[in-house]
């Protein structure tokens, strides 16, 4: 039998969907029925989450009780350290974040772990754990394997994994906290790059457009085309960074996830790996884009080779009818 241990994460006292992915990934990773997937919740009200964590895939959520309710590097690495020399799993997932990225590689320095970040697909190949990640400035896709290793940490991209559905009942329990004394004090939380716009995150219906919409000039019909279907408007990384579109409208990797979306529509959108990233879950996608060998193909349930423009007028017309 052997133990995978998840690191719940959460912010604002809300948990990240994140969370219930790396239920997923550690799932995925049980060689028998009598291996455990347990979720560890650190944080002053950590106790609240276990109800939201009782989802198919967990065995047990252990809870660990801190004097401060925001996260904390020097917090999470006492309190995990210990409990990984306690429960001595043999994986441990962190969420891609950058929490995790505050503690992660000293965590696994210290206690002499495997270690692989950025993560997107974890799975055993006969008796080995191999975990795949982006290279070379995610041109091509790497396979690291852990010789020897009795545990491996990972952190796991957000989006990799579609969560588990259905709820549980698994054990709870509670584990202590190390004495630590943090190196640091939380003032206040502040919300980056446009933190008063929608939440994409929560969005179910989602336009999203690329490279393909030519000129800033033209993106105003295209929010006017989302809002009049009903869509929230979204974007891949070139049109945040030309300023076109707010950065909290951006979808991909260094973006953020639409978790709840369940329709997205990607208008002159290529299909880059770290777009992809953020959307690839979702259940229905439609690509438009001239180009037929664009990547974003590879992952939409339709695909409609055509200029976007002659798409957008087409739409008007059948929703102004």
């Amino acid at each position: 039998m052997s133990t995978i241990l998840v690191v719940a994460e959460h912010r604002q006292n809300a948990l990240r969907p994140v969370s219930f992915e790396l239920i997923s990934a550690a799932h995925g990773l049980k060689k028998s029925s009598d291996d455990k997937v347990l979720v560890a919740v650190i944080g002053s009200q950590s106790e609240a989450y276990v109800e939201a964590l009782s989802v198919n895939g967990v065995d047990e959520v252990v809870v660990l009780k801190s004097s401060v309710s925001d996260f904390d590097p020097d917090i999470f690495e006492a309190a995990l350290s210990a409990l990984i020399e306690s429960k001595k799993p043999s994986v441990v997932l962190l969420p891609h974040s950058v929490d995790s990225m505050g503690y992660a590689a000293t965590l696994a320095s210290k206690l002499r772990c495997g270690f692989s970040t950025d993560v997107f697909i974890a799975e055993y190949q006969g008796d080995e754990l191999v975990a795949t990640r982006g290279g070379y400035n995610q041109k091509v896709n790497v396979e690291v394997d852990f010789p020897s290793k009795s545990c491996v940490l990972m952190t796991i991209r957000a989006g990799a994994f579609k969560p588990l559905e259905g709820k549980a009942s698994p054990v709870v329990s509670n584990f202590d906290l190390p004495a630590v004394q943090s190196r640091s004090q939380n003032k206040e939380f502040i919300e980056l790059g446009g933190g008063n716009d929608i939440d994409i995150t929560t969005a179910e219906f989602i336009m999203s457009i690329g490279r393909g919409v030519g000129e800033e000039t033209n993106v105003e019909q295209f929010r006017e085309l989302a809002e009049t279907a009903g869509a929230t408007l979204c974007c891949s990384r070139p049109i945040a960074d030309a300023g076109w579109l707010p950065k909290s409208r951006q979808v991909g990797q260094s973006g953020k996830t639409v978790g709840a979306c369940k329709l997205y529509v990607a208008m002159g959108v290529s299909g880059s790996i770290q777009h992809m990233a953020g959307m690839k879950h979702v259940p229905t996608i439609v690509a438009v884009n001239t180009d037929p060998a664009a990547s974003i193909f590879t992952i939409a349930k339709y695909g409609i080779v055509a200029d976007i423009f002659d798409i957008e007028e087409e739409l008007n017309n059948q929703l102004s009818t």
